[in-house]
């Protein structure tokens, strides 16, 4: 089985795009009009229970995305490739290069959930727990990550959004697998190019969290803060964004 996932450009370097918790393979959609289809091609890719895979069953862990990624680069055609992930997405690109770190050429993690998880106080579990059953929860944790600084209307649709692309039992099974999953022990001193990409506004996977994980772990590792952003950078900063990610990409 290979994951369903839509496909922008068709040049010579593929690169596969993993989403974020409240997304799916369409949640990059306002920077793809900045990509550049001559050089790159995209694939961005949906995981079980979200978008086109919304029926798909699954474990609904970071092993099965990571694992279900390298079975669509194969049915690709594709040898080597760089990934770029979202939130938890930036997770399970660091699972695939693990898993596959001949075929990976760079990794671009976006806001990202980092290896080791994260730690919740009771308020907090609370919330995100919750999240699955109710949008005024989903909410809230759009407008604290973004740093409630944006529209009540784009709050809304953003949560709206989640909701209409993934099932509540995989959004529910996805949140422990990303804030209790851990394998950082593995990946440190990993040899590969990464360039960690966050918005200024991010309360929590901010600069000081990536300086302590990615960049400790990863010699090769780059920062980019991307100013008027907070973790959903690819629809409040797209084009600067898409930029950055296309910088990164051409120093292969």
């Amino acid at each position: 089985m290979s994951n369903t996932f839509h496909r922008v450009g068709n040049g010579p370097h593929p690169v596969i795009v993993l989403h974020g918790w409240f997304g799916d393979s369409h949640a990059f959609a306002p920077m793809e009009e900045a990509l550049s289809g001559n050089e790159f091609t995209y694939i961005f890719m949906d995981y079980r229970g979200y978008g086109g895979m919304y029926s798909v069953t699954g474990a609904y862990t970071i092993d099965e995305i990571a694992a279900d990624t390298l079975t669509l680069a194969d049915s690709l055609g594709f040898d080597t490739f760089s990934l770029i992930g979202h939130s938890m997405g930036g997770m399970a690109i660091e699972r695939v290069a693990m898993l596959a770190p001949e075929r990976v050429r760079m990794l671009i993690p976006v806001a990202p959930v980092p290896s080791c998880g994260v730690t919740f106080d009771q308020v907090r579990q609370s919330l995100f727990d919750g999240a699955a059953e109710s949008i005024e929860n989903r909410k809230i944790i759009i407008d604290r990550s973004t740093g409630q600084r944006l529209s009540a209307s784009w709050i809304n649709w953003k949560a709206r959004y989640s909701i209409d692309n993934s099932s509540k039992t995989a959004f529910a099974a996805y949140l422990n697998a990303w804030s209790n999953t851990n394998f950082s022990s593995g990946i440190q001193q990993a040899p590969h190019k990464v360039r960690v990409l966050i918005g200024e506004h991010d309360p929590t996977f901010n600069a000081s969290l990536m300086r302590s994980t990615y960049l400790s772990w990863y010699p090769q590792a780059q920062l980019e803060i991307l100013p008027n952003a907070g973790h959903y950078p690819m629809n409040e900063a797209p084009v600067a964004l898409a930029t950055s990610i296309e910088n990164f990409l051409r120093e292969i």
